[in-house]
């Protein structure tokens, strides 16, 4: 099996999450299986990142691109989690949509992994959408206007679910932690999602009045060093140093790590919703500073409320603190980290079919 758009080694813990996941999720169905993982981080040699190198290798068979594809049963297809839209931009929804394809047309069954399915812009872009989703043996949304955008398209998914850090196993126990700050590096600087400005002014509103209750903060990035401008290292560092280093800051080695610290805390707050995710499937708190339409869905269907809309500071700061300062926050994060366990393994008997 193929799992594309996903790894461990991506410096974005999100998409790891979706890597183990996902390989936790197929192995505990199909334990017999070989897996190999197809990311940005992670090129296999026949694959090219270039759409137009794409369509020239589908017509040139020394390329090797149609071998390798058919030499696998399965391509499961997380698209990142949240990459089947043109939101990105249209290049990469175009090599992500062609891969796809190719895999089809190498005899391969195509599988749309739980993820957000959306919104597209361009009128090429849903087309390109459509034809994957009609080439595909299954497909599953992590949230019902996913399921909504698909059945728009033309092809309803097969069933709505959850995001796939569900299916990871609870981690080992780590020292204790009050809250946890996740501040997301793409909303730091100028970006085509909020103000940035307003974000920043809502994190320092958020840890004042974090601070003014009496709460220890940790920040903790959830994506980490790379040549991407989003990571989220130098903002954690930034704020940091606006608070005299009177912060403690969490560089996670790994995943495991971060849901280690994440499971240990009384209360996440975050911008990166794989952050918010890690967290409830852990069984902890986690209020999300949404920025795009995926967040509240998602997190609705596991009967979590805890989502605030990134809009002006003092409104999104107060919102957040209110979360945060709610009763019965333990309890309702147990009962969310139930729920998506039980919307993953009603996955099994469809993954089932994949043998």
């Amino acid at each position: 099996m193929l799992i594309a758009w996903a790894d461990d080694v991506s410096p974005n813990l999100g998409v790891r999450a979706l890597g183990r996941g996902s390989l936790d999720l197929l192995s505990s169905v199909h334990s017999d299986a070989r897996f190999e993982v197809m990311n940005y981080g992670s090129r296999p040699g026949a694959i090219a990142w270039s759409p137009r190198t794409l369509v020239k290798n589908r017509a040139l068979p020394r390329s090797g691109m149609m071998e390798w594809l058919s030499s696998f049963d399965v391509f499961w297809d997380t698209r990142s989690g949240d990459s089947f839209t043109d939101i990105y931009g249209m290049d990469r929804h175009l090599t992500m949509s062609l891969i796809h394809e190719f895999a089809s047309q190498a005899g391969v069954r195509c599988v749309m992994a739980p993820q957000t399915i959306g919104p597209f812009a361009k009128r090429a872009a849903k087309c390109l959408a459509a034809r994957n989703l009609k080439r595909s043996s299954l497909v599953f949304a992590r949230d019902p206007k996913s399921a909504d955008a698909a059945d728009a398209l033309g092809r309803p998914v097969d069933a709505l679910t959850t995001d796939l850090v569900f299916a990871i196993d609870q981690p080992p126990p780590a020292p204790p932690r009050d809250v946890v700050l996740n501040v997301s590096g793409l909303l730091w600087r100028p970006n085509p999602h909020v103000d940035y400005e307003e974000y920043r002014r809502s994190v320092r509103l958020v840890i004042d009045g974090l601070r003014a209750d009496g709460r220890s903060i940790t920040l903790m990035p959830h994506v980490l060093a790379s040549k991407d401008p989003d990571s989220d290292i130098t903002a954690v560092q930034e704020v940091r140093a606006a608070y005299d280093g009177d912060l403690d800051l969490l560089l996670p080695a790994d995943l495991d790590a971060a849901r280690g610290a994440l499971a240990a805390a009384r209360v996440v707050i975050g911008a990166r919703m794989h952050a918010c995710l890690n967290a409830l499937s852990t069984g902890t708190p986690a209020v999300a500073m949404a920025y795009s339409r995926k967040f509240r869905p998602l997190l609705a269907e596991l009967g979590w409320d805890g989502v605030v809309e990134v809009r002006d500071a003092s409104s999104t700061s107060g919102a957040v603190l209110d979360a945060v300062r709610s009763p019965g926050l333990a309890e309702r994060a147990q009962a969310a980290q139930a729920e998506g366990r039980a919307r993953i393994g009603r996955l099994r008997p469809y993954i089932e079919t994949l043998a």
